[in-house]
């Protein structure tokens, strides 16, 4: 009887060893199985990051080579000089100078809301220093005179009044490269306007912006149609660019 009952002792002493050392393994095996996975997703993760870097890079060159060096601080914002004297060129056509509309050339770089950083404004341009991808963007104020200020010249040689014609303003920027001769068009702008009827002008605005790739010496300007119309205002017409990347 007392081997009987030794037996059964050591018959459950060996099964509770047994599902002790069963219970370990499956314990093991989950917590390694966890650290696999934690360690493999880390692996796909950076691998990814790294893929997805390199074609951005492939795309973007700019973005590749320091991505933790911070960017230069580079940046210009020009504004109209309302009291100049100075109206913009009106020189010829796209056939004759590589452009359309008439060049702006009085913008103020460095007092009122204007500034220039590490840019130079020369001649109504704006000098780029390197090469990136930059912000670029302009803002145009066009005064439309009244029919009763322009009592007198309305009349054209069909008979047709100014506000039946209508008016339409355009806006350009242009980059220039040394490399090239004829400058390249960016963007551009435009709507119709109607020339105001009674004694009150017209107030119109063109706004634009994008983002370019610029290599350093290259220079933007602005054209517009309908030069003389426009209102210089610093806080109505203004250009600028800044590097993004």
């Amino acid at each position: 009887m007392a081997i009987s009952v030794s037996l059964q002792c050591l018959g459950l002493i060996i099964l509770a060893a047994v599902l002790l050392q069963t219970i370990a393994v499956a314990v093991s095996f989950m917590y390694f199985n966890k650290v696999l996975s934690s360690t493999m997703a880390d692996r796909f993760q950076k691998e990814i990051s790294s893929a997805m870097r390199n074609k951005l890079t492939g795309v973007l060159p700019i973005l590749g080579p320091n991505p933790g060096v911070p960017l230069p601080k580079v940046a210009a914002h020009v504004t109209g000089v309302a009291s100049s004297t100075e109206t913009p060129a009106t020189e010829g056509s796209r056939s004759s100078r590589g452009y359309l509309g008439e060049r702006v050339r009085a913008w103020e770089g460095e007092r009122g809301l204007s500034f220039l950083q590490n840019m130079e404004l020369r001649g109504g341009e704006l000098l780029v220093p390197r090469a990136g991808l930059y912000h670029i963007y302009a803002q145009t104020y066009f005064r439309l005179p009244s029919t009763g200020e322009t009592e007198g010249e309305a009349k054209g040689d069909m008979g047709e009044t100014k506000e039946e014609e209508g008016a339409q303003l355009v806006q350009y920027i242009y980059k220039k490269m040394s490399s090239y001769t004829v400058p390249i068009l960016l963007m551009k702008s435009s709507r119709s306007a109607c020339w105001p009827r009674g004694q009150e002008p017209g107030l119109f605005s063109l706004h634009q912006a994008g983002t370019a790739f610029l290599q350093p010496a290259d220079r933007l300007f602005i054209t517009v149609s309908n030069a003389s119309t426009m209102e210089m205002d610093g806080r109505a017409s203004y250009f600028g660019a800044f590097l993004v990347g």
